[in-house]
């Protein structure tokens, strides 16, 4: 028999390539971190970080506290996917110990800031009251995913979604105070917000071919909760729980 009809039927099997790319990985998430810090920097410029330059008045210390929490958390990202990018995992899962406990304190520190800036609004402003279940909504909706990707610590593709996630929750606020958005009474700005979610599902189809479990129902959580907050901020049932928390 001839040599040319011979058939391999191993290397006639054809293998699907597959989709990892641990550099583009790298990329993007830490690209995220650093779209977060920007945006946080942008957005609360005028009234934090560059709030010296101008005449406004001093910021109470509890503010402060939850600035310096919340800036932290950022920076936090920043250097964990700088570690992970390293290949330093030792040093992640050390700093993560820390990152929980963070979490914790910025979900405090976040009810008291919230409660107290909904009484300073509501002096001036009655109509703002219902504005508080915006900040209330991220208290639930932070530790639920942030506790999710502490349980996963072990599978990294769920626990880096889920922490990122957890901190497009956070990036409300400083989108919310982006150039216009308070001036075209568009906060709270959730579209805006959800521009990084979008990134996750474009990076999980190039990438994956499909949308990754944890963004897809993390997604939706967020997302769902975002709607829930809307639909319910002017309702009497809840500018009763806002008057009886502010009370």
């Amino acid at each position: 028999m001839s040599e040319s009809l011979i058939v391999d039927p191993v290397a006639a099997v054809v293998h699907p390539k597959p989709y990892n790319h641990p550099r583009r990985e790298r990329l993007f998430f830490s690209g995220m971190a650093v779209a977060f810090a920007a945006v946080m920097f942008v957005g609360f410029a005028p009234t934090y970080f560059l709030r010296t330059l101008s005449d406004r008045p001093p910021l109470p210390w509890l503010v402060h506290v939850h600035g310096v929490l919340s800036i932290t958390w950022i920076l936090l990202l920043l250097i964990q996917t700088t570690l992970v990018a390293v290949k330093r995992t030792d040093l992640h899962r050390l700093l993560g110990v820390g990152g929980g406990a963070l979490a914790v304190l910025m979900i405090l520190v976040g009810f008291f800031v919230s409660i107290s800036a909904a009484r300073r609004g509501a002096a001036v402003d009655p109509g703002t009251l219902g504005f508080l279940i915006v900040p209330m909504g991220a208290l639930i909706v932070f530790p639920v995913v942030v506790g999710a990707a502490f349980l996963l610590r072990r599978r990294p593709d769920f626990h880096k979604r889920l922490i990122l996630i957890a901190t497009i929750e956070l990036m409300n606020a400083a989108v919310d105070r982006l150039p216009g958005v308070f001036a075209a009474g568009l906060a709270p700005f959730y579209p805006g917000t959800d521009l990084f979610l979008l990134a996750l599902v474009i990076y999980d189809g190039v990438t994956l071919r499909r949308i990754h479990p944890t963004t897809l129902w993390g997604g939706l959580f967020l997302v769902a909760m975002q709607v829930l907050r809307v639909q319910l901020m002017e309702t009497s049932a809840w500018l009763a729980v806002a008057r009886w928390l502010t009370s």
